[in-house]
């Protein structure tokens, strides 16, 4: 029934609240971390009011914004589903390559005027390895993995979409936060510095995403619920360390 209900999903307006669920999220994160995110808040309600009314002849920033979102949803899911089990990534490549495809004709409608947009690349498993190892090789279980890999996809993904909206994130934490996440969920490393895992703990409130796309579109997944639990129960446990 899931895949069903995303087969509709063709047009600009199909995508409004998938984009306005994504920017709210970078909004959060950034705000979150103490990023200065001027009026991001007003310009993700004039886009996404666009996009209800099918319009894509958004100002450069706006349209940036959109196109970036949507096409970091469009290139998330076949990375990430290669940190996980052979039988997993079999059994959702059909879905992803869908929307994939429908993300991406979304996306180009408002990429098509902007004089550069990047494209952006996340991270395989052969691209993270912790002393000589990958990186994969040091967790077991499926949650384990599940949480591995979004620390670190979550973060790439959310760094693309930041600064491609025009919302600075400093270099120098997000190389930090890289390094230190890696180590740390591969089991080299017992502790994150306190910034660091805010970061983390805030880029865990994806489990929020994951629930409030599958309510808006209507989503009746028991793998939507499985996702959304296990992101929710990372970010409560970094949580509970901070402060």
């Amino acid at each position: 029934m899931t895949v069903l209900r995303l087969l509709r999903l063709r047009r600009p307006a199909d995508f409004a609240d998938w984009y306005r669920i994504g920017a709210e999220y970078v909004h959060d994160v950034a705000a979150g971390m103490g990023f200065r995110v001027g009026d991001f808040e007003s310009r993700v309600v004039r886009a996404t009011d666009a996009m209800r009314a099918g319009r894509t002849d958004l100002p450069p920033d706006l349209a940036r914004s959109v196109a970036a979102d949507l096409l970091a949803d469009a290139a998330f899911c076949d990375p990430f589903c290669q940190w996980m089990p052979l039988w997993y990534e079999l059994g959702l490549a059909a879905p992803c390559a869908y929307a994939d495809y429908r993300l991406r004709r979304v996306a180009e409608q408002y990429a098509d005027d902007l004089p550069h947009l990047s494209v952006p690349r996340f991270s395989r498993p052969e691209d993270v390895y912790v002393d000589g190892r990958p990186a994969t090789a040091c967790v077991d279980g499926f949650a384990e993995r599940f949480v591995l890999a979004d620390a670190v996809l979550h973060l790439e993904w959310f760094v693309y979409v930041a600064r491609e909206s025009g919302i600075f994130v400093p270099p120098l934490l997000v190389e930090r936060t890289r390094e230190q996440t890696v180590a740390y969920y591969a089991g080299r490393r017992e502790e994150l510095d306190p910034d660091v895992r805010s970061f983390q703990r805030l880029l865990f409130s994806d489990d929020e995403w994951v629930r409030r796309i599958a309510d808006v579109y209507d989503l009746d997944s028991v793998l939507f619920d499985y996702w959304e639990r296990i992101l929710a129960q990372e970010r409560r446990r970094l949580s509970t360390f901070d402060g």
